[in-house]
């Protein structure tokens, strides 16, 4: 599923430090974006933190930047002839290789595989089932990684590589749960799909009568369920974004896309690994599509959306807003580099 988001670019509201930082860290201070000048008007709804110097983000028209000085100077590595794509996640374990995944019916759905920083890509995946939309990938390390479809025969297809995205496999979908009448996962973030550890993943689910995470412990082979607490019941509602700080701790972010609709109970939490969840008790204000731990930190994290940043100190518990820009996703790196992308070329980096 590809939400249309109609959220307006606003200047950033910077907020001023508090307290000093920690040092590889934003701990203790208030989160603020600076952005940076990307030369181009794409959404960018693909984002891969390396560090502080290096990151990747992929948007709309095809188009992949890359930047390897914190966001001085961003390169267009776009891969040749893909302006008519739509990307809508990147994974990248380097400043030289990534996996870049496009979304759409069909044979719009693809994968491509870098390994000399974008100056080449190779298409190691072409959907060819009509029935397929594919909308998240992740990757446990640099080898083994999944990627999911929205539901085909009634289940969400998990597609599975075990060499750094160079070959793909569809795996079996006897160990996957039901899909519910119009379930389906959010391609807005690219996080309805992530990673923690050698094997565990999470699936985050929206469209229907209930707004499900789905866990796997075992790569993608077999899945249990759980309910969000996020509030589902229409297409435009669900979960659209996913973080995991370890394979116990996680936040579920999502709402109501439409900008002329409210979203309660925008973000939910779990202390076991994703098979309860429970509702934050001061949630963010608005739909909130991306969501992301702070390094090192057992209890702060951001969220983003159209309508701004909200930062949690309790680990998912209570949020409060600090920024009012509009931002599609946010994603942090172990040095302690966080970035934030979206609508209108936006790409700014935490300070």
């Amino acid at each position: 599923m590809a939400p249309v988001l109609c959220g307006v670019a606003v200047t950033a509201a910077l907020a001023a430090p508090t307290a000093q930082a920690t040092p590889g860290g934003h701990e203790d201070r208030e989160p603020r974006w600076a952005l940076t000048a990307t030369g181009t008007d794409a959404r960018f709804r693909g984002l891969a933190a390396v560090g502080r110097d290096t990151a990747w983000v992929a948007g709309s028209g095809g188009t992949v930047l890359r930047t390897t000085d914190g966001g001085l100077h961003w390169r267009d590595v776009s891969p040749a002839g893909a302006a008519g794509l739509e990307f809508r996640d990147i994974e990248a374990f380097d400043r030289r290789r990534a996996v870049a995944l496009s979304i759409g019916e069909g044979e719009a759905s693809r994968v491509f595989r870098t390994e000399d920083g974008g100056a080449t890509w190779t298409e190691s995946f072409r959907n060819t089932d009509a029935r397929a939309f594919y909308d998240c990938l992740t990757f446990f390390d640099s080898r083994h990684g999944l990627a999911m479809s929205d539901p085909v025969d009634g289940r969400f297809r998990i597609l599975s590589t075990s060499d750094g995205g160079r070959s793909w496999r569809v795996l079996p979908d006897a160990g996957m749960p039901a899909a519910q009448p119009g379930e389906a996962g959010f391609a807005a973030s690219g996080q309805c799909l992530v990673s923690s550890g050698g094997k565990d993943v999470w699936l985050a689910t929206g469209g229907a009568a209930a707004a499900r995470v789905l866990h796997s412990g075992d790569r993608g082979l077999t899945w249990t369920e759980a309910v969000s607490r996020i509030p589902a019941g229409d297409p435009a509602r669900g979960v659209f974004g996913l973080a995991f700080r370890d394979r116990t701790h996680g936040i579920a972010v999502g709402g109501d896309y439409r900008a002329d609709q409210a979203s309660p109970d925008a973000a939910s939490v779990t202390g076991n690994g994703g098979r309860s969840w429970r509702s934050a008790a001061v949630p963010p204000p608005a739909y909130r599509s991306g969501v992301a731990w702070l390094p090192h930190s057992r209890r702060s994290a951001l969220a983003v959306g159209p309508t701004g940043t909200d930062v949690t100190r309790d680990g998912g518990r209570t949020w409060r807003t600090v920024d009012t820009g509009s931002y599609d996703t946010v994603d942090c790196a172990p040095d302690g580099g966080c970035w934030a992308a979206g609508e209108k070329g936006r790409v700014a980096r935490l300070r």
